[in-house]
């Protein structure tokens, strides 16, 4: 695992950043050092009075396109600073971003983000410029800032040190694949709901096969798909199990 990392977040609109990457444990990994996050203004890269950056698309068709020359420009400023070996644009044509994926970025020491907006980015800084393209999920914003902080976001919690217990970690949701399990803490009983006595049985080893169950449980209910590689005999029994209780209870 890295010990630090940097990311260089590259966008028309810097002060959507202020406040999100001070607050929480973004703001404490940056103070500590264990992350390094630089932001750059797109803009501070064009060449004319007024700060171009966007202009008509060729072709015709309604909005504007981010211009190829300061995104190029912005990039190649950061030599020295950064690698320059993962360059990701956000936009809602690449990839759909999943832990799979978020592993693979934490895994590199540095990454650029830039952040599209508009009609989009100028097609040759997505051929000739960028390494990945990703998209947080099949909708649309307004631009690729708040993609870029869910990024930061992401990475930032598979640095050691940036969540205190390396086991809030594993039990994420997606970590191992699968949904997270539910969680309880007091009072134990509220409103004629009680904790699960498993939870409370100080017995590790029965806390243990409950979190795992329930946690196929939810992802059998809600997120099938989760399920469709082998899982190992231990949870192909536990799934087994749901099956014959949700049986049993119809």
């Amino acid at each position: 695992m890295l010990l630090k990392m940097r990311i260089d977040i590259l966008t028309l609109f810097p002060e959507v950043f202020e406040g999100p990457l001070s607050a929480s444990l973004l703001g404490k990994a940056l103070e500590a050092g264990l992350l390094e996050v630089s932001v750059t203004d797109i803009r501070d890269y064009a060449t004319d009075r007024h700060r171009t950056a966007d202009d008509a698309p060729y072709g015709g068709g309604a909005g504007m396109v981010m211009k190829c020359e300061p995104v190029f420009a912005a990039v190649e400023a950061l030599r020295g600073k950064n690698t320059l070996e993962r360059i990701v644009l956000l936009s809602p044509r690449g990839r759909t971003l999943t832990q799979a994926v978020v592993r693979t970025l934490a895994a590199v020491p540095d990454l650029v983000l830039i952040c599209g907006r508009y009609e989009g980015v100028d097609e040759r800084v997505r051929e000739a410029l960028c390494t990945d393209e990703i998209s947080v999920g099949d909708y649309v914003l307004s631009g690729g800032e708040l993609p870029a902080l869910v990024i930061v976001e992401a990475v930032s919690r598979m640095l050691p040190g940036v969540v205190g217990a390396w086991e809030s970690v594993e039990t994420d949701s997606f970590y191992a694949g699968i949904l997270g399990p539910p969680q309880y803490t007091r009072p134990g009983s509220f409103r004629g709901m009680a904790v699960p006595e498993a939870l409370l049985s100080g017995n590790h080893a029965a806390i243990a096969r409950w979190r795992r169950k329930e946690a196929l449980r939810v992802t059998r209910a809600r997120r099938p798909e989760l399920l469709a590689t082998g899982q190992n005999e231990e949870d192909e029994e536990l799934l087994a199990e749901i099956a014959r209780e949700e049986h049993e209870g119809s």
